[in-house]
């Protein structure tokens, strides 16, 4: 499978992930969130960039549990929760949101 970004293609997995996170950058993600009827706002750029952030120094993406702790740390109480990343990425916070922010799937998503 592929995405379109930028005149670009970019391979993914089977389940849209990308197969090269080295190829990241914000238009993937823009490409990716488009093929599933979602605009990015300024909210999901947050989160986005704190997986990379996250991701960068851990190695790690992190499971929601651990996403939703940690965001409550860096971005506050009304973001560090469950409804809050739902709403933003309502096919899971782990999965959709690492998946746009070009990481791999967490461990522990079905």
């Amino acid at each position: 499978m592929a995405i379109e970004a930028n005149g670009k293609t970019y391979e993914t997995d089977e389940e849209g992930y990308l197969s090269n996170l080295n190829d990241w950058e914000p238009e993937v993600a823009t490409a990716m969130a488009a093929a599933e009827d979602c605009e990015l706002t300024q909210e999901h750029w947050d989160i986005i960039n704190f997986l990379r952030e996250y991701y960068e120094e851990y190695q790690i993406a992190p499971a929601v549990r651990v996403l939703t702790k940690a965001v409550g740390k860096r971005l506050g109480k009304e973001k560090g929760n469950s409804k809050y990343l739902y709403e933003l990425f309502p096919y899971g916070p782990g999965k959709q949101a690492c998946k746009y922010a070009g990481l791999p799937k967490p461990t522990g998503c079905v």
